[in-house]
């Protein structure tokens, strides 16, 4: 096989393999989960201070319930680091929707 050939065929199959990746991931950001319980209150968390050179590096992403398949689970808050200068957290949220309460996950924004 010449080079050049070579070079087409390995260009494909990234192109391919990068095709089905995307396309799965796709279909996973696309299930919707219905619940039917509303979620319990928020829990109150105590938020620890950071130190002051990594204020403007980290933001908090508060603690909410998600849904294990049979009940609701705490997933404790944490710092994350800031993807971008600017960007704002966007904490994830429980809507009631008629087939049940569904979990709309959180993002940067």
């Amino acid at each position: 096989m010449r080079n050049i050939e070579r070079r087409l065929l390995m260009g494909g199959l990234a192109v391919a393999v990068g095709a089905s990746l995307a396309a799965a991931t796709a279909a996973q950001a696309q299930e919707v989960i219905y619940v039917p319980t509303a979620p319990p209150p928020l829990r109150v968390e105590t938020i620890p201070v950071l130190p002051p050179d990594r204020v403007e590096l980290e933001r908090w992403q508060p603690g909410y319930w998600r849904w294990n398949g049979a009940e609701y689970a705490w997933v404790e808050g944490h710092y994350v680091g800031v993807p971008r200068r600017g960007a704002a957290w966007v904490p994830g949220r429980w809507e009631q929707r008629p087939g049940g309460w569904v979990f709309i996950e959180g993002h940067w924004s």
